[in-house]
């Protein structure tokens, strides 16, 4: 079987950039950025984490992770305060990554609970707490290994509940979205995606809305509009992405497009540019 994440994470790439290495005291506000999540790592120390009208106790070496942007506010001891490096974290596409929008908005996980994640982790922490030449360019390369250890972990545990995520959980239902995810700009039929996923029609197409809330066709359209987003970014011609993703001109892709986003490639394309 096709690896589940090769297909998302070659289209949709996830970078980090590290921001905090060493010990945070007292009070730290870090305000929402627009296209950013955080990953924060907690080697030592109690950490109390404010989100919203939320609280979370943190009290051994943790993971936290906030796939989109959403403020937060640590509270540590005001003198030993704790051990912590951070990272802002970039999905490719923003709002419109398939991958930052199954993901919920907050997820904590002890760190020895995350598996393969020792040696990344280790070299991670060594680099962040020392003086080495080109520390910062290795720290980001780690934390992109971890995401995508957290990623596997998610999927494989099925840990995730509901959307993109649940579904490459599922054992049965993963061979179509990787199926979609390659070829995208295949006719599937729901017969098609069936067969792929070794199914009846009518089981699949149940326990597609079952796990992932939504039918083929819906998931379908939201990959293409997804893959059709990030080829706007890229300033590709839109009768050349409309090809690309499954539609058989630009009046098709608008259409598919605004059903789902609200508005027309260009004029999406345009909010963007604005900001």
């Amino acid at each position: 079987m096709s690896d589940r994440l090769a297909a998302l994470l070659e289209r949709f790439s996830v970078t980090a950039q590290v921001f905090q290495t060493g010990a945070l005291c007292g009070v730290n506000l870090l305000e929402a950025e627009a296209g950013l999540g955080q990953l924060h790592l907690i080697r030592h120390g109690a950490v109390e984490v404010f989100h919203g009208n939320a609280s979370h106790c943190v009290e051994v070496p943790s993971l936290l992770l906030y796939p989109r942007p959403l403020s937060h506010r640590f509270v540590t001891d005001p003198v030993r305060g704790a051990d912590m490096t951070c990272a802002n974290v970039r999905f490719d596409g923003g709002a419109s990554n398939p991958i930052a929008a199954s993901l919920p908005e907050f997820i904590c996980l002890p760190l020895d609970a995350i598996d393969g994640a020792s040696p990344v982790l280790d070299l991670l922490f060594d680099e962040a707490f020392a003086q080495r030449c080109g520390r910062h360019a290795l720290i980001n390369r780690l934390f992109e290994a971890l995401m995508v250890l957290i990623l596997r972990q998610l999927m494989e545990r099925g840990e995730v509940r509901g959307g993109m995520l649940a579904g490459m959980s599922h054992p049965r239902l993963r061979h179509a979205l990787v199926a979609m995810h390659e070829s995208p700009a295949r006719e599937w039929t729901l017969d098609d995606l069936a067969a792929t996923a070794g199914m009846s029609r009518s089981v699949f197409a149940g326990a597609f809305r079952e796990t992932l809330g939504i039918t083929p066709g819906q998931y379908l359209q939201g990959w293409r509009v997804s893959l059709a987003q990030q080829a706007l970014r890229q300033d590709r011609p839109l009768k050349v992405v409309a090809a690309d993703v499954g539609y058989g001109s630009e009046a098709a892709l608008s259409r598919a497009f605004k059903a789902h986003v609200g508005l027309a490639p260009r004029d999406w394309k345009r909010a963007q540019a604005l900001g």
